[in-house]
């Protein structure tokens, strides 16, 4: 029938990346973050960094 008539706006996309240490009793607890990035190649940039120094890290 007929086509969308309204604009089809895009949907941001929330990028975030965080770090994670463990505890004394060796349970991974949030040092860093979740910390909003501008894009997908910063969040890996600054996703690599943090897994030098950390436990572990998610970027999603």
């Amino acid at each position: 029938m007929s086509e969308n008539i309204l604009p089809q706006h895009k949907t941001p996309k929330l990028i975030v990346v965080t770090a994670f240490d463990r505890d004394e009793s060796g349970d991974l607890q949030p040092v860093f973050g979740p910390a909003e990035q501008q894009t997908e190649e910063r969040a890996i940039r600054t996703a690599k960094g943090l897994a030098a120094k950390h436990a572990g890290v998610i970027a999603w």
